[in-house]
């Protein structure tokens, strides 16, 4: 047998032979898979699923948590990969019972590590993804740093809902030394302006995605926010676990060094 394992959710994958026919369903993944070396192996992918530009070639079988059964099979994958967070259980359920199934669950840079040497041995390609786990260690302090500055990461509005603890964008931010001052609150949960006015944030962060905040809606949150300097940033950077991990710690701290200049600066 080629493989014999739990995923990171606890359920066991067996396969009798490397798998040559892969379905991706989350696009941090779909990207890794393609920094591994495997893009031929990929049949599938959601529509979200657009980096690097060469991966809009492979099919769309439909969204993250909008799969189309019907054309996920058309592909006649060997495996899916997916994420519990970011695809259904039913969909996922669904595709278990005709397909092998594998997935993540990253709730820190840890666990994207885990994920990263995981999937390389999946696909064969241990050894490029020891290298790129090597890579990515090499900018993560050895102790973690002393908070410079604190904020709050909206990621929605209308609900307006925050990354809070036990998150990957949470643990991303508190390597690069930026306290999340709803770490101690769980997932994502949704906050009102008088929880953000109180939270004692030095900064509002409006994420890029999934919602697609703009220049607008950070014009609009800072007349909300006057005390607080609003400020937009890419959610690429700070959520997309995989290869994409080293680039986003080092944006990280250079858009903290930014910020912290931004804080000497009278407020807009």
């Amino acid at each position: 047998m080629f493989f014999n394992d739990l995923d990171q959710t606890g359920w066991r994958l067996s396969l009798q032979e490397p798998p040559k026919r892969i379905v991706s369903l989350v696009p941090s993944q779909t990207e890794l898979l393609h920094n591994l070396g495997v893009m031929d192996y990929l049949v599938g992918r959601t529509k979200f699923c657009v980096h690097p530009n060469e991966i809009q070639a492979i099919p769309v079988v439909g969204g993250t948590k909008q799969i189309n059964r019907e054309k996920l099979f058309d592909v006649k994958p060997d495996l899916v990969i997916g994420n519990q967070e970011e695809n259904t259980k039913e969909d996922i359920e669904w595709i278990r019972n005709s397909c092998p199934v594998w997935l993540s669950k990253v709730n820190s840079l840890k666990d994207a590590l885990s994920m990263i040497h995981s999937l390389g041995r999946l696909v064969e390609r241990l050894e490029e993804a020891r290298q790129m786990i090597k890579k990515i260690e090499q900018v993560i302090p050895e102790k973690s740093p002393s908070p410079k500055l604190s904020a709050a990461y909206l990621i929605w509005n209308k609900p307006m809902m925050v990354a809070a603890g036990n998150t990957f964008i949470d643990s991303m931010l508190q390597t690069a030394g930026i306290q999340n001052v709803f770490s101690t609150w769980e997932r994502y949960p949704e906050v009102d302006d008088e929880t953000i006015r109180h939270s004692n944030a030095d900064l509002l962060l409006l994420s890029s995605e999934p919602f697609p905040f703009r220049e607008k809606h950070r014009n609009e949150f800072q007349k909300r926010f006057p005390e607080i300097r609003v400020c937009l940033i890419d959610g690429e950077m700070c959520s997309w676990y995989g290869n994409r991990m080293l680039n986003g710690l080092i944006y990280l701290n250079q858009q903290l060094s930014e910020w912290q200049m931004m804080q000497n600066l009278p407020k807009p």
